[in-house]
């Protein structure tokens, strides 16, 4: 329980939210950028102890809920041709696409597989060497070393029946975009301690420096929060506009520069259309040019498909901080966890299914 127990500790948590009363004085709009940040919010009910006009917004940082329409179309287009095998984490086979979710297509008959790990679509591509078997690779600096090195791997091997469709997405960039975007009202961000230990939190240093916000990487238990808040809070009241890192036990300046080493071989930036937002410059990462062999989007002729969203859904304003989910006129009656309108309720870190699992309701 090292490194648990003590960050869910209820005397520690209180003595935190009364340090983050006396700590605020003024209205101030902090956005935490991760999902998993967002459930436990919720699930500890931190946004209920708030002092007054001190309000947490959600961001952008579930993968599922970003990872483009056309993505998932195109997804389900492949796994729908004769002798393929599409491969992806579970949640991205319950996301609605414009036909439809991956489930939906293994309903119709075509091969779709959940794996917990890219290694396992390798493993079906070696014990399938008649079959092309695709890895749906989704995901920010967390997963895009462990989806870099299945990759890595493959070439390495000259397994040819493997391929990745890749819509990584970076969260830097996308924190610089929600900032610029018109009538934004975030004050400052959390950043999610899991990428940090990727990236490092220097990368953070341009945004808080640009755009004058305080970034705070920190983790995920409700001490670990309520201590980003505080942090958080402090630095606004006193005018600091600079990164702090709340997440010492795993969060090195740099990061991990092996992890990131494997990113850089297989992977380069490039720009990338978030799913409600809409496409953000130097957001995402895509296979080098030299692995086309194992792009599936050289691979399959499926780039010219145009998908269809749903009109009802604004997903895409809540991934933003720019609406709750209970503004949805959808939320809790037409989109549900089992009747899903957009990803954002599909996903185990979407900021809507959060709101209907701990009971946030619709405001009448």
């Amino acid at each position: 329980m090292k490194f648990l127990a003590e960050y869910r500790d209820p005397e520690l948590a209180r003595a935190l939210v009364e340090q983050l009363r006396r700590a605020t004085t003024r209205p101030w709009t902090i956005m935490e950028i991760c999902g998993g940040q967002t459930h436990s919010i919720l699930r500890h009910g931190i946004d209920q102890v708030l002092p007054p006009g001190l309000e947490l917004v959600h961001g952008p940082g579930c993968p599922v809920c970003v990872t483009p329409l056309e993505t998932i179309d195109r997804a389900v287009a492949i796994a729908e041709l004769p002798g393929t095998i599409l491969t992806s984490f579970g949640d991205m086979l319950r996301v609605p696409g414009s036909r439809g979710s991956l489930l939906e297509a293994r309903s119709r008959g075509a091969d779709v597989r959940m794996v917990y790990s890219p290694l396992e679509a390798l493993a079906l591509a070696r014990a399938n060497p008649d079959r092309e078997v695709v890895f749906l690779a989704v995901g920010f600096e967390t997963t895009a070393p462990g989806n870099a090195m299945a990759a890595a791997a493959a070439a390495d091997q000259g397994l040819l029946n493997y391929s990745q469709l890749v819509s990584h997405v970076l969260v830097p960039p996308a924190m610089a975009a929600i900032l610029d975007a018109p009538g934004c009202r975030v004050n400052a961000f959390l950043a999610a301690g899991h990428v940090c230990t990727v990236t490092g939190w220097r990368p953070y240093e341009a945004v808080a420096a640009r755009h004058g916000v305080p970034i705070v990487a920190t983790g995920f238990e409700p001490v670990d929060i309520l201590d980003g808040l505080v942090q958080a809070v402090t630095l606004l009241e006193q005018g600091e506009a600079r990164v702090v890192n709340r997440y010492e036990r795993a969060v090195r300046p740099d990061g991990n520069p092996a992890a990131q080493a494997m990113v850089d071989r297989m992977y380069r930036v490039c720009d990338r259309k978030w799913r409600g937002i809409g496409v953000i410059t130097q957001s995402g990462l895509e296979l080098r040019p030299e692995f086309a062999a194992w792009d599936a989007e050289r691979k399959f002729d499926v780039a010219g498909i145009a998908p269809a969203e749903s009109a009802e859904c604004i997903a895409g304003l809540v991934l933003q901080g720019r609406a709750r989910p209970a503004d949805c006129p959808a939320f809790g009656r037409a989109c549900t966890p089992q009747t899903p309108l957009g990803a954002t309720m599909v996903s185990s870190e979407g900021a809507c299914a959060a709101w209907f699992r701990y009971g946030r309701k619709v405001t009448e």
